[in-house]
């Protein structure tokens, strides 16, 4: 392989830019409107660039870009992106970075570690999304999605859930929208959705609770798992058809901007989430 065969000169090329590498973000940008860019600061040292050496250069860049520390760092390949999307740090003392371990037009698999204090409310929302372009949500035949999950530690307050947004402004910012699903597969501790529940469903072969409530101008339906779901696949469409037929859910004039899965922790000591296998379509 390209890589074992380079080895030498792999060790050469990250001695020479160790500590150069640098990852320039706005901290200030919507959450989802990120975008990285990598450059080498000026050297004296002008080393000759073969192909080979080139693509070396781009393995240690990539790997670079896999740590996400910064608030809203965030990193995108293959029409998927993942976010540290620190949010609500501001209402507690914590950190946070997230880890992406692969990304692929397959599928993404990454995995976050925080410790957060403070008041009982979000400190973040790491997460991993599919980009794609708005759409009707009448107009979507499926959205087949799978996660596969795990927590090294329990004793937190923290969902796992995924969330989507849809707007009637199909340029709306996928940050939020008129309408908010979500799908919370683990819920630990005191974290509740928005609202309260008024009622159940059986969807995807699962019981699940259904709460409603407002987040600012915002409508949000969550879909509570009773127990933690660690291995989820699901057509979530099926989601907003319940929605559209029993909550009156306006899907032929809404958008859906985003699909993600990620965790909102309330807080807890030091505790990994582990995403082992995200994927998510849109048809």
């Amino acid at each position: 392989m390209i890589e074992e065969s380079c080895f030498a000169e792999t060790n050469r090329l990250s001695n020479m830019y160790k500590g150069r590498l640098q990852i320039h973000l706005n901290p200030d940008a919507p959450t989802h409107q990120n975008i990285a860019q990598y450059s080498f600061p000026h050297h004296d040292e002008k080393p000759r660039v073969s192909m080979k050496t080139a693509y070396i250069i781009s393995l240690i860049t990539a790997a670079a870009a896999q740590q996400l520390c910064k608030q809203y760092e965030a990193f995108s390949s293959d029409g998927y992106i993942v976010n540290n999307n620190l949010w609500g740090k501001d209402t507690g003392t914590g950190s946070q970075c997230t880890y992406i371990d692969t990304i692929s037009s397959k599928g993404v698999a990454w995995h976050t570690t925080w410790t957060w204090s403070g008041d009982k409310s979000v400190k973040s929302y790491a997460n991993s999304g599919l980009e794609f372009d708005p759409v009707l949500v009448s107009d979507i035949s499926s959205i087949q999605s799978t996660a596969e999950w795990s927590y090294d530690n329990t004793d937190i307050n923290a969902n796992v859930a995924y969330d989507l947004f849809t707007a009637a402004d199909s340029n709306h910012e996928t940050s939020g929208g008129d309408f908010e699903l979500m799908i919370w597969l683990g819920r630990y501790g005191i974290a509740t959705p928005i609202g309260t529940q008024v009622g159940t469903a059986d969807l995807g072969s699962m019981s699940w609770e259904i709460w409603n409530g407002m987040n600012g101008d915002m409508k949000v339906y969550s879909f509570v798992a009773s127990d933690p779901v660690t291995s989820f696949g699901a057509d979530i469409k099926d989601f907003w058809d319940y929605l559209t037929d029993n909550f009156s859910y306006p899907a032929d004039s809404q958008y859906l901007l985003i699909v993600q899965l990620g965790t909102e922790p309330f807080t807890g000591g030091e505790s990994t989430l582990t995403v082992s296998k995200f994927t998510a379509s849109v048809a």
